[in-house]
Order: C-alpha cells, then structure tokens, then sequence
C-alpha cells in the first residue's frame, strides 16, 4: 500500500512514528472529452483573457481576491514558510472524546495509520488503549499544504484517521431554503412510517451496496469494445504549408533577381595624356 505521508503522532509525552495510507480509492470511470468531428482529446491550456497567450507555470503566481479585481499577491516562499511550522507539529492529539458525539457531516476521508520504525509497541499501547476506552483522539495534521482536524480510531485492528471539517466549514443548516417547520401529522400516518422504517430495518452490511451505475457503464464500454465500436484519433499532421509557402517565395525571389541583375561593365582606363615639352 503506497504511502502518501510519514510523521508522528504526539501522544502527551509519546512520539509514535507513523506512516499514512489512503483508505479508500475512487472508483469512477473516467470519461475524455473528445471533437465531435475528429474525436481527437480537448486540451485545456491556460490563458491569460488581457494578454491573449498561453501562461507557463513559471508564469503564474497566487493571489486573494479581497474585492473584485483587487488581490493580495503572496509569493510561494511565504507559503512554505507558514507549511513548514504548521508541518513540524506532526499529528497533535489534542483531546479525547466520544464517537457518538461527532456528527457524520463532519467526516471528510479516511486513511490507515502504519507504525513507522521502530514504534510497533507505541502503536499498539495507543491502539489498544483507545479500544478498551472506547474513545476517539481529535488531533491536526498538515497534510498537502492544508491543515486539518482528524479523528483517530481503531478500525479492524488497526489505526485509521479521518480527516474532519472544521465547524466554520460546515454550513449553517438553518440557511436551507424551503425546509419546513414541524408540520401537524396524524398519529395513523406517522405509525404506518415507522412500521415501513421496522419492515426495512436490517444490520449494516456494506458488501451488499454496489454502484449500479459504474457496472453498467462498464458492460456498456465493454460490449462497444467487443463490437469494435471504437474510434480511432487520427494524430494531426505536422502544417508545413507555411514553410513551403516562404520557400517558394524565397526561390520564386531569387530567380526574379537573377533576371533583373546585369553583368558589370569592365571598365578601361583611359590612356594617359603625354606632357609637352
């Protein structure tokens, strides 16, 4: 499994070296945007609007935008700077609490935790506390230039942290238009959802869920494939006519010129006039 993070993990007076693997992967199937006439792949180069040219990423610089068309410019360096002393905390467990009490909307992504070397021990006190406690640890993590709030637990024996938002990144649910105050329902109605909500109540079993969607769009790619319904991009041929345009000029040019151009008349010096005596 690729590791995407190495660090520790401060445990009150305890580092715990730790290597980070990504829990989960995405699955969707990748559709190219393609010329409806050629079926050649859309590129999406990036354009500066003002100057009307394609900007190299040495080209390009950060900036916020305070007011419209207003920005703050702030340099890589600067950033660096600021990852670095957020970075040299490694994975601060800052508190321990209930699981119960995080709410899942701010639940962000999973990854396992390893033990780096020489921390098996350490892993597996930590481990193994957080199990009999039957708590969480809430702790940060700079990972990819961003600082997060994690969460981490024991899953099937082993560490796995989840990166959780912050509370002023999860929105106000109480901005949600249209949504209803409590509306007046009749105990008959409300007792025949609840028996619907008893009818289809089952334990949790994940293997169960597939997406219908992904394997159906994979037996269509496949029944193509087999039908050879498939196209096949013509790569564009190199455009010469310019250059054979401006050679053509050139000879066309150098042949005019040898018609206009005449041989030099040789001059003869003029004999020289005797003095008189």
């Amino acid at each position: 499994m690729h590791t995407i993070w190495k660090g520790t993990i401060s445990f009150g007076l305890v580092n715990i070296p730790v290597k980070l693997h990504a829990a989960t992967e995405n699955k969707d199937v990748s559709l190219r945007q393609l010329h409806k006439k050629c079926h050649t792949p859309i590129r999406y180069d990036k354009v500066c609007p003002h100057c009307k040219k394609s900007v190299d990423k040495d080209d390009i610089v950060k900036g916020f935008e305070q007011t419209k068309d207003q920005y703050v410019i702030i340099e890589d360096q600067e950033l660096k700077e600021i990852q670095k002393v957020q970075a040299d905390r490694a994975v601060e467990i800052l508190d321990f609490v209930q699981m119960k009490e995080i709410d899942p909307v701010y639940f962000d992504k999973s990854y396992y935790l390893s033990p780096g070397d020489g921390s098996v021990k350490a892993y597996s006190l930590l481990r193994q506390a957080l199990d009999e406690s039957g708590k969480i640890a809430i702790a940060k993590i700079m990972l990819r230039a961003k600082e997060h709030l994690a969460a981490l637990r024991v899953y099937k024996n082993t560490l796995l942290m989840e990166t959780i938002h912050f509370p002023d990144e999860v929105r106000d649910a109480g901005q949600v238009p249209n949504v209803p105050e409590e509306s007046k329902l009749s105990k008959k109605e409300l007792n025949t959802a609840k028996m619907l909500i008893d009818n289809l109540t089952a334990s949790f079993e994940p293997e169960k869920y597939t997406d219908e969607y992904r394997e159906e769009l994979l037996k269509l790619i496949a029944s193509k494939r087999e039908g050879k319904e498939t196209v096949k991009v013509e790569k564009p041929e190199l455009d010469t006519s310019n250059v054979d345009n401006l050679m053509d000029a050139l000879q066309e040019s150098i042949e005019k010129t040898k018609k206009k151009r005449k041989p030099a008349a040789s001059k003869k010096k003029a004999p020289a006039k005797k003095k008189n005596a």
